[in-house]
């Protein structure tokens, strides 16, 4: 089957240009093509544009792709117009050819520790390193795929887990930063071996016997009834839905049924950075104000927000979130889902 693509790539050469440009392009490609051949055809229509010749890694719309992935299968997902980005930009220095060398220097915390077998099973993650969204926020994040291997030398039983585990907690941004969300095209879900991880790290810090006897016989304060909440003239305004790992669809059926007006935005479903709250705030709050902020620039008057902890998260640090990302969402309301549903159930 032949698919019609509408091409928006990327150029950027170190040496010649201070900004990066796009160019566009039409191609017709079958769908068992490779994304490979795609790029080859791009380079064909203009001489400017560079890719890398190994490890052909690249962006398309977003998600992380191998140069190996068909045109057909992008297509039954992503449709035909594409974005073309190099897997990180910041790295690129000739067109979707980026500087690497940070994929082996995240290796060397653990080579001293590391197998010939394990280094060679690091070089598989190359993808994955790239997908890695905490870097879009910190650039000296280690990696997904360094926490990976790390996981995977202990479950097989090394000797130097506490030193493993230092040295993916000691560098400058390490598993603490971690929220693994899968960034791939071809999924993977590497959150159970990040979670296992940080166990691993946080197993000293179980209460002492008098802390605990402290827990017991103290009387906790039992936190005030939650009260519904309301927004006024709430049909008359713009809503997005934020639902993270959750589903949309039945959201967006009820907003359709009542004659709103919905707001997609691209963050509607990356986490906002509560797994990570406790650990760096303020890199909880860059990732939670990337939300925000992507909803009412989108022009949501109203976020309808899924779960109760994240609702909560964004209303008590709202301050704070607009603060770190240095603007002011003046008139953004915040709803959880369910008093929502609730609110349009009674119109």
């Amino acid at each position: 089957m032949l698919h019609k693509l509408d091409i928006k790539a990327f150029f950027f050469n170190a040496k010649t240009d201070y900004l990066p440009y796009y160019k566009q392009f039409t191609f017709t490609l079958e769908s068992e093509a490779s994304v490979q051949e795609l790029l080859a055809r791009i380079q064909e229509a203009n001489e400017n544009f560079a890719y890398p010749q190994s490890n052909l890694v690249l962006k398309i719309n977003s998600w992380v792709v191998e140069g190996t992935q068909t045109i057909g299968s992008l297509v039954q997902r992503l449709g035909t117009s594409w974005q073309i980005d190099p897997v990180s930009s910041y790295r690129a220095n000739h067109g979707l050819c980026i500087n690497d060398a940070d994929f082996m220097q995240s290796f060397a915390l653990l080579a001293p520790y590391a197998r010939e077998e394990d280094a060679a099973f690091y070089k598989t993650l190359y993808a994955l390193h790239y997908a890695s969204r905490t870097e879009l926020f910190v650039r000296e994040y280690i990696g997904d795929a360094v926490l990976v291997l790390a996981h995977k030398m202990i479950t097989e039983g090394s000797e130097h887990k506490e030193s493993i585990l230092k040295a993916i907690t000691s560098a400058e941004s390490g598993l603490l930063d971690c929220e693994y969300e899968n960034g791939l095209f071809e999924a993977q879900d590497h959150s159970k071996a990040i979670a296992e991880l940080k166990a691993m790290v946080t197993e000293d810090d179980t209460p002492s016997l008098c802390t605990k006897l402290m827990q017991r016989f103290c009387k906790e304060k039992t936190p005030p009834k939650r009260v519904a909440q309301t927004i006024k003239n709430l049909s008359e305004k713009q809503v997005a839905h934020y639902f993270a790992h959750a589903s949309h669809d039945a959201m967006h059926a009820r907003i359709t049924e009542k004659g709103m007006k919905g707001i997609h935005f691209a963050s509607a479903n990356k986490l906002c950075g509560l797994g990570i709250l406790k650990d760096n705030k303020v890199l909880a709050f860059k990732k939670a104000g990337a939300i925000l902020l992507d909803a009412f620039d989108c022009g949501a008057e109203v976020l309808i927000v899924e779960d109760l902890d994240a609702l909560e998260m964004f209303q008590k640090h709202f301050s704070a979130i607009e603060k770190t990302v240095g603007r002011e969402m003046i008139g953004l309301e915040l709803i959880w889902a369910e008093d929502f549903i609730a609110q349009i159930s009674k119109s």
